[in-house]
């Protein structure tokens, strides 16, 4: 159902700031993800296997909250800030940023957090055990290829794994971050902290739109009805299942045969773009059933 708005409540809306950024919540960001995930999962909709991958990705993202508690990651300086604003580039780019080693700690922990779950499956265990043992240039290579989206070097079945640790390390600095410190970008459908493409959009309770970084959680402002991909406004479309999980929906785009899910929290309040995303993965192969491509993948999902 769409609401109508009042005139007084127009001018309500039209005279709030409109917050450029919305930087990650250190404190709730993982913890809530992982409930979110566990309320998907749970859902009559949701089949055996997608729901027990839901399952084992809240314990994923508990132990991402665990470890980014104990993260103290060392923030860009005064002059990496002045260089990212005058020359309009991420502040701290996925493909530059010289990366802590720490990362690799968290990693393991993640690792050794999911192994103590005594129904994880053998095949995950066996991963979670290599990667625990597998040595720093071979896990660096796998994370220099995973943000390069160099699919063809990547471990498929460790990439929601490794892709997890680095996103405690991304939430870590951006959290520590000033919102006037990070630039615009001349790039609108890049996240302007890190350089990523967003999982999906989010409209707030405001009205406004943002898209939501895949990496470090940061969400920029993007006007709505417009891809967020080729940046067109023209044949923009919002598919949907039919009596399926309200706030959920795809925008496709016709000019670039691409889409995003768009999340909506005044019909849902708890939406959380990344078990969201993955959660309504139906909506997905009907889409590719459709003719459309997904323009970013879902940093937990593996790689293929």
């Amino acid at each position: 159902m769409r609401r109508i708005l009042e005139p007084g409540q127009i001018e309500d809306v039209a005279q709030r700031p409109l917050p450029r950024l919305r930087l990650p919540d250190r404190a709730h960001v993982f913890s809530m993800r992982a409930a979110r995930l566990r309320q998907q999962s749970g859902k009559d909709a949701i089949g055996g296997s997608i729901g027990d991958y839901l399952r084992l990705m809240a314990h994923l993202a508990d132990a991402q909250q665990i470890a980014l508690a104990d993260m103290e990651s060392t923030p860009p300086s005064i002059e990496q800030i002045a260089h990212a604003r005058t020359f309009r580039m991420p502040l701290v780019a996925s493909n530059g940023w010289p990366r802590e080693q720490h990362w690799r700690r968290t990693l393991r922990s993640i690792c050794d957090s999911l192994a103590m779950l005594p129904e994880l499956s053998a095949p995950t265990r066996a991963v979670c055990d290599g990667l625990r043992v597998l040595g720093r240039e071979s896990l660096e290579a796998q994370a220099d290829a995973l943000l390069a989206a160099r699919t063809e070097a990547v471990d498929v079945a460790a990439a929601p794994f490794v892709m997890a640790a680095l996103q405690v390390y991304w939430v870590d600095l951006a959290s520590r971050m000033r919102t006037d410190d990070i630039p615009e970008l001349d790039v609108p459908g890049a996240c302007p902290t890190c350089g990523t493409l967003p999982v999906a959009s989010v409209v707030r309770a405001q009205g406004f739109r943002y898209l939501h970084c895949a990496l470090c959680a940061t969400e920029w402002h993007m006007v709505r009805v417009k891809c967020s991909h080729c940046l067109t406004t023209r044949g923009i479309s919002y598919q949907f299942i039919e009596d399926g999980p309200p706030g959920i929906r795809a925008e496709c785009c016709d000019t670039c045969r691409t889409y995003r899910k768009i999340l909506y929290q005044e019909q849902d309040g708890e939406v959380e773009p990344v078990a969201d995303d993955l959660a309504s993965l139906a909506l997905d192969l009907l889409l590719s059933d459709a003719g459309y491509h997904r323009a970013s993948a879902n940093p937990l999902l593996p790689v293929v």
